[in-house]
């Protein structure tokens, strides 16, 4: 069931913001608007897939997560590591170097979440076989792709497949292996190391279930550093038993194709939110032709382009490619039919529901009468998409007219051709553009942030 969410892992610094709508235009939602001078972020059309933070030229955007200090809550301290994490270190840093300095970090067991990778997949041959009639499947990996088919393109969301990811897997595994060996519910803490913002969302607030079994969640960026200072003071170790059950497609997984390749001859791998834009709009007006499965990630090279990995994305892929042929195939794991089903039924989400948030008006007659209303708004606009408004097109400015948060003075190309009519003064023009983008904004400043391209 879809609830509206209010949780989101990206936030504004408003000591930081300058309002350059570098962000604004970037957005595939176009969730964010300048108010004030400020960016503003639409909650409901927010998919938190980090677009916005990588355009910042003054890092305004940052990232809420819990503090590491919160595994100390629990006697047994689970960090759920995602493979393409382990990318993110130098080929000299051995597996076994990050895993201890994970643990010398204060967590008790280290478990990469791609495993047992094999049950996710036969969980989802089972989902396809189970519904012939959908057609194509959609991955529900990625989280940013599952709330901006929700939210703007709402006729698709049946076609997202009804499993979980792979921290869903791990998680479900790794509790029910430590309550096998004695340890009880509330002493486990299962903390998830996220690559990237929607990862974050997704487990604070997940869609298609109440609640996630993951207790907490940790910036990778930020524990990158920790993980890199203890590794310099401490010698390799070993550590065995976290990788039995890794596996190569497991490893490859949250890279472009990692399930694709599972659907064969035909499968579609998409990465990169504005590419998933324009195919999903394909796909909604039937301009696609027959596929099986459709794999959608909103990062460049899949999660190896995360929103807080720190490391090049192309030689995050590379590193991971290499670590994979060292791996068995996915089918050689361990079977462990004790724990088997029980984890593949955990896997199974609820109803995906969509949030129609860019419906004009709830009633469908008041909606076609202020599409109507957009469409004679339009006529008047100069259609330059120069952001001047704070809006980031003459369309989203249209629709905010419609809806009550803008006005027509707002158009600077507008205010100018009611200054030569003598509809307006220029003491209200000028008190409309700082309603915008702030008092003082226009003032001459050497000093001034983004006067100087600095950053960009």
């Amino acid at each position: 069931m879809f609830k509206e969410r209010k949780y989101h892992a990206l936030r504004v610094d408003p000591e930081k913001c300058f309002g350059c709508i570098h962000c604004m235009k970037v957005c595939p939602t176009e969730t964010i608007r300048v108010k004030d001078g400020l960016a503003v972020v639409n909650d409901l059309r927010c998919v938190d897939c980090g677009n916005c933070m990588r355009a910042c030229p003054v890092d305004a955007f940052y990232i809420i997560q819990d503090d590491i200090s919160r595994i100390q809550e629990f006697k047994y301290r689970v960090a759920l590591f995602p493979s393409v994490n382990i990318g993110q270190f130098p080929e000299k840093i051995s597996d076994d170097q990050i895993y201890g300095a994970i643990m010398k970090l204060g967590f008790t067991h280290v478990y990469e979440v791609e495993q047992p990778i094999q049950w996710l997949i036969e969980t989802i041959y089972e989902h396809k076989q189970q519904n012939p009639d959908k057609q194509p499947l959609i991955s529900s990996f990625c989280p940013a792709i599952v709330r901006l088919i929700q939210i703007k393109y709402p006729s698709l969301v049946d076609n997202i497949m009804n499993v979980k990811a792979p921290h869903d897997l791990a998680a479900s595994f790794i509790l029910e292996k430590l309550k096998q060996e004695g340890a009880r519910p509330e002493e486990i803490g299962l903390f998830y190391i996220a690559p990237c913002s929607a990862k974050i969302a997704a487990v604070k607030d997940p869609v298609g279930e109440q609640e996630s079994i993951i207790s907490g969640v940790i910036n990778m960026n930020e524990l990158y550093n920790r993980v890199m200072t203890v590794i310099a003071g401490h010698p390799r170790e070993e550590f065995e038993g976290y990788r039995d059950y890794l596996s190569r497609e497991g490893i490859l997984w949250p890279l472009t194709r990692g399930e694709a390749r599972l659907f064969k001859r035909r499968s579609m791998a998409v990465d990169g939110i504005h590419n998933v834009v324009r195919i999903l709009e394909k796909l909604e007006t039937e301009e696609l032709p027959d596929i099986d499965f459709l794999e959608l990630r909103s990062c460049d090279q899949g999660c190896a382009g995360g929103i807080l990995l720190s490391g090049n994305r192309f030689l995050t892929v590379e590193r991971l490619e290499r670590r994979a042929r060292r791996y068995p195939r996915a089918a050689e794991s361990p079977v462990r039919p004790e724990l088997r089903e029980k984890v593949k039924t955990s896997l199974i989400s609820g109803e995906i529901a969509p949030s129609r948030v860019f419906q004009l008006d709830p009633d469908r007659a008041k909606a076609l009468e202020k599409l109507a209303k957009v469409e004679r708004i339009i006529c008047q606009l100069p259609a330059i998409d120069c952001a001047a408004c704070g809006a980031p097109n003459c369309h989203a400015l249209a629709e905010d007219m419609v809806t009550g948060h803008a006005k027509m003075t707002d158009c600077i190309h507008l205010q100018h051709r009611y200054l030569k009519e003598g509809k307006m003064t220029i003491v209200r023009a000028f008190d409309n553009l700082e309603k915008i983008w702030g008092n003082g904004r226009f003032e001459a400043d050497c000093k001034k942030r983004g006067a100087r391209n600095e950053g960009f």
